[in-house]
C-alpha cells in the first residue's frame, strides 16, 4: 500500500509532520536518510514513511508525504486497508491509538496470529452453526416432533467429551497442531452430514465433527489470549468473534438453499469443504503460541478449584438460556411465526449483524474500563430483550432482537478471555475444557427443558422466560466473585508462569484504575 499526501503547512505543522510518531505504529528516525521514518514497533511486515519538504517565500512549506505499508494480516488485509490507509493519509500526528486499533498496539507476530486465527475462526464459526440453521429443515424431512429435536440437539452436546479430550492434549503438544488438526477433520466430518439416513444419523456424524470443532473452538481463544499484550486480549476476542460471526453469516446466507427441496438442506454441509482452503493458509501463517514455547512449569488443577468452578457455574447458568434461544429460535420463527428460510435468512441477517457493535465496543470497554462491569450489563440486556422478543410479533419483534444482540454482543469479549486469563500455561487447555463440559451439561439441560416446558405449554416464549433464571444469577455471580484481569499480565494472574517465563515486551499501559 502506497499512501501520498501534499499540503502545504506553517512551521508548527511542519514540526509536528517532521516528528516520529507513535500510534498506530512506533516510528524511528532513519539515520541514512533525512525526515524518513521507519516502524519500530506495530502491526506491520513493513513500513516507511518518507517526507518532502519545499521551504516557500511566506514562511510555510509544501510537504509531499509519502507512505509505504504492508499490514502483517495476509488474509484480512482487505478489512483494515481503509482503515490504514486513513491513518496513513494524516500528516499531523494522532495522540494514541486510532478509535478502530487495539487499546494496546500489537507488533507484527501478534498481528499476524491474530489474523491467522480469524481465519480459523471464519471456518469454525460456520461448522459451529451448521447444524443449529439446517436441524427445523432436517426435523421436518424426517418427522421429528419438538420433543425430539430438543433430545438430539442435547444428545450432541456430548461432543465435549472429545473436545475436552484434545484441549487437553494441546497442553502437551501444543497448540498449532491441535487446533489445525481439529479444524480440518471438523470440516471433513460435519460435511458427512450431507448424507444423513435419519436423524440419529445426522446427530451421531456431527456429534463427532463437533468434538473436533469445539476443541478447536476452545483452542483460538486460549492462543489469542497467549500471544496478546495485556491491553488487547478482549479486543482480540472480539475480532475473532466478528470472524467466527462472518462464518456463520454464511451459513444464514447459503439458508434460503433448504427451501429449494424437502432434502436440499444438505447442501449446506458439503460448502464448507471450501474452508479447507483457507486452513491451508492458516497453517501457513499461524506460529505457535509463544507463552507455550517459552519455558513453564507442569501444575495440576489443586489449587485452582475455585477460578474453575467459578467460570464452570458461570458457563452452566448462560448456556441454559443462549443455547435454547439459539437451537430454537429458527424453529420458533418457523413454526410460531410462519417464516420461510428466506425470511429466516432475512431476519438473522438484519438482526444479528448489529450484534458487531456491541463486540467490538464492548471488546475495546473490556479492556479500557474493565470485564465486569461490561459483561454483567452485556448479559443483563442480551438476555432480558431477547425474551422480550420471543414474546413479540410483527416489527417489535425485529426490533427486541436488534438491541438484544448488540447489548448481549459486549458479553462475548468480556467474558470470554477469562477462561484462558485465570490458568497458567500448562493447565489453560483442561481447564478451558473442563468449563466448555459445563457449559455444555447446562446446555444440555437448557435443550431438553425448553424442548419439554414448549411442549406442554404449546409456546416457546414462556419456556424461555422462565430459563432466564440462568443469566439472572450469573450476573450476581460477576459482580460479587469475578476479579478484574483488564491491562495485567498472564504472568502476574498466574505466578507459577512469571518464575519461569517472561512476559512479552511492555506497550502502552491500559490497566484500568480502581
Amino acid at each position: 500500500m502506497r499512501v501520498c499526501t501534499e499540503r502545504v503547512v506553517d512551521r508548527s505543522q511542519l514540526e509536528e509532520v517532521l516528528r516520529p510518531r507513535d500510534a498506530f505504529v512506533r516510528e524511528a528516525p532513519d539515520p541514512e536518510e533525512p525526515n524518513a521514518f521507519d516502524a519500530l514497533d506495530g502491526p506491520v511486515r513493513s513500513y516507511r514513511r518518507a517526507v518532502e519538504v519545499e521551504p516557500l517565500p511566506d514562511g510555510t512549506a509544501r510537504v509531499r508525504q509519502v507512505t509505504t505499508c504492508t499490514l502483517a494480516a495476509p488474509l484480512f488485509w482487505w478489512f483494515f486497508w481503509p482503515l490504514v490507509r486513513g491513518e496513513c493519509k494524516r500528516l499531523t500526528p494522532r495522540q494514541g491509538q486510532p478509535w478502530w486499533a487495539p487499546p494496546q498496539r500489537l507488533d507484527a507476530r501478534a498481528a499476524m496470529s491474530l489474523d491467522a486465527l480469524a481465519g480459523a475462526a471464519l471456518v469454525v464459526g460456520y461448522l459451529g452453526t451448521v447444524l443449529t440453521q439446517t436441524f427445523t429443515f432436517a426435523a421436518a424431512e424426517f418427522g421429528t416432533d419438538r420433543r425430539m429435536q430438543g433430545v438430539s440437539l442435547a444428545v450432541v452436546r456430548a461432543d465435549v467429551i472429545l473436545s475436552l479430550v484434545l484441549v487437553a492434549m494441546a497442553d502437551r503438544r501444543g497448540r498449532r497442531r491441535l487446533l489445525l488438526m481439529a479444524s480440518a477433520v471438523g470440516t471433513i466430518l460435519t460435511a458427512t452430514g450431507a448424507a444423513a439416513p435419519s436423524v440419529g444419523g445426522l446427530v451421531g456424524s456431527q456429534l463427532l465433527a463437533r468434538g473436533f470443532v469445539t476443541a478447536a473452538a476452545v483452542l483460538i481463544g486460549i492462543v489469542a489470549v497467549e500471544e496478546m499484550p495485556a491491553g488487547s486480549r478482549a479486543y482480540a476476542v472480539s475480532l475473532l468473534t466478528m470472524a467466527g460471526a462472518l462464518g456463520a453469516g454464511a451459513c444464514v446466507i447459503a439458508l434460503p438453499l433448504a427451501d429449494w427441496s424437502r432434502r436440499s438442506w444438505r447442501l449446506l454441509y458439503v460448502l464448507p469443504l471450501v474452508g479447507l482452503l483457507v486452513l491451508r493458509s492458516v497453517s501457513r501463517h499461524l506460529p505457535e503460541s509463544r507463552r507455550f514455547r517459552a519455558p513453564h512449569k507442569d501444575v495440576g488443577l489443586v489449587g485452582h478449584g475455585r477460578r474453575l468452578w467459578l467460570l464452570a457455574a458461570s458457563t452452566f447458568l448462560l448456556a441454559l438460556f443462549t443455547v435454547p434461544a439459539s437451537q430454537f429460535q429458527n424453529e420458533f420463527l418457523r413454526d410460531e411465526r410462519g417464516f420461510s428460510a428466506a425470511r429466516i435468512t432475512l431476519f438473522t441477517i438484519l438482526t444479528a449483524t448489529p450484534a458487531s457493535i456491541g463486540i467490538v465496543v464492548g471488546g475495546r470497554w473490556a479492556d479500557v474500563h474493565g470485564r465486569r462491569r461490561v459483561g454483567a450489563l452485556g448479559v443483563l440486556g442480551g438476555v432480558g430483550f431477547t425474551v422480550l422478543m420471543f414474546a413479540s410479533r410483527g416489527w417489535p419483534l425485529w426490533g427486541w432482537s436488534v438491541v438484544a444482540s448488540i447489548i448481549g454482543g459486549a458479553t462475548v469479549p468480556a467474558l470470554g478471555v477469562y477462561g484462558p486469563e485465570l490458568f497458567p500455561t500448562s493447565l489453560r487447555g483442561k481447564a478451558n475444557g473442563l468449563i466448555f463440559a459445563l457449559g455444555r451439561i447446562g446446555s444440555v439441560v437448557g435443550l431438553v427443558a425448553v424442548g419439554v416446558l414448549s411442549k406442554r405449554i404449546g409456546t416457546l416464549p414462556p419456556a424461555f422466560a422462565l430459563m432466564a433464571f440462568g443469566p439472572a444469577a450469573l450476573v450476581v455471580l460477576i459482580l460479587v466473585g469475578y476479579p478484574e484481569t483488564a491491562g495485567r499480565e498472564l504472568e502476574e494472574l498466574n505466578p507459577e508462569d512469571a518464575a519461569d517465563a517472561a512476559p512479552p515486551d511492555p506497550g502502552i499501559s491500559t490497566r484500568p484504575s480502581g
